[in-house]
């Protein structure tokens, strides 16, 4: 992996050097910006606003802009100047629970790499320090222009730094939470419990984003020239009138979805409907022993011919299948050869 920072750890009177490695990457699909009537690309040029012409990468450089608008140089070598003993430097200003550490605030991931031999006894000291102390380091860096908050923590056999957020960056939630004053009873806590109880826990690496694996087949489909896939359609989802109506029917959906029976998704006892009718009483003597027997004769010779019928309507069935699946495959060879055929003269046009 490539550095994109050199510098060193302050630990106190140890000098730790590093390099700062990315430990993240995107990798969402990007795009081109096009002219859409002929495709061609969009891009931006940079132009010297005095002599309204196109400028090299070398030629540009930084400047601040004052609030009457005059624009003030400032190069490289100035901002090498900074009075600030982190210009080059991470330095640990203490060792904190990583509790304490508002996840609002956790930033960009790096990875800090010994910098050399030199470099290998006291970046273990300190992997080793945090380990067993189980506290992060909170340090100062400068990095692109400004100096910024991190959390040195351990990850594996190495050490990671978290770009912190400053206190004062991170906005209060006012005006975030309903106005309206809600009571929540304990049954609707109970099943909630119970709803995260049945979704339990997973495994984050079995996660994976479906919105890029989609898009890259719409990609794919369109450079293949073909229809992109169709949208399946969202599920519908009804107004909530009843809260706790919701909340059991979304235990027993998630038992269903583990396989397991519905029934246990039940957390409070709810009542039993009352039959209308009562049970029939068993009759005694040989006129019922024999009644029984007529009607279990009548239900085996239905149930015999039921299978008949069954069997001839699934021979159908098949039959019907095979004409419909051989018809399809008949249609589809053609389509392909009526492609085929188009392209192949739009070539020899072209």
């Amino acid at each position: 992996m490539r550095s994109i920072w050199n510098g060193a750890i302050s630990f106190g009177l140890v000098s730790i050097p590093i390099k700062l490695v990315n430990a993240t990457e995107n990798r969402s699909i990007a795009f081109r910006q096009i002219h859409t009537e002929d495709g061609g690309r969009i891009r931006y040029r940079k132009v010297c606003e005095l002599e309204d012409r196109e400028v090299s990468q070398a030629e540009i450089g930084k400047g601040y802009e004052d609030a009457d608008g005059t624009i003030i140089p400032i190069t490289d070598e100035d901002l090498s100047h900074l009075p600030l003993p982190t210009a080059k430097t991470i330095e640990i200003v203490a060792f904190v629970p990583a509790d304490r550490i508002d996840p609002l605030q956790m930033d960009s991931a790096y990875y800090l790499a010994a910098g050399g031999a030199p470099a290998a006894k006291p970046y273990t000291l300190l992997r080793e320090a945090l380990k067993r102390s189980q506290k992060v380091a909170i340090a100062k860096y400068a990095l692109r222009g400004r100096e910024r908050l991190g959390m040195l923590r351990v990850v594996e056999d190495a050490i990671a730094m978290h770009g912190l957020l400053w206190p004062d960056e991170v906005r209060a939630p006012e005006g975030v939470a309903p106005d309206a004053h809600v009571t929540v009873n304990d049954k609707e806590l109970d099943l909630a419990d119970a709803l995260m109880d049945t979704l339990g826990e997973i495994e984050l690496d079995e996660l994976h984003d479906e919105y890029r694996e989609a898009l890259e087949e719409v990609v794919a489909a369109k450079a293949a020239g073909e229809a992109p896939p169709q949208t399946p359609e969202p599920a519908k989802s009804g107004k909530v009138l009843d809260l706790m109506a919701a909340l059991e029917k979304s235990v027993r959906a998630a038992k269903e979805s583990r396989g397991e029976e519905p029934g246990e998704a039940e957390v409070r006892s709810l009542p039993q409907r009352k039959t209308a009718r009562a049970a029939p009483k068993q009759a005694a003597g040989k006129k019922s022993t024999a009644a029984a027997k007529k009607a279990a004769a009548k239900k085996t010779a239905s149930s015999a011919s039921a299978k008949k019928s069954t069997a001839k309507t699934a021979q159908g069935a098949k039959k019907t299948a095979a004409k419909s699946t051989t018809a399809k495959s008949t249609a589809k060879s053609t389509a392909k050869k009526t492609v085929a055929k188009k392209t192949a003269s739009r070539k020899r046009t072209a």
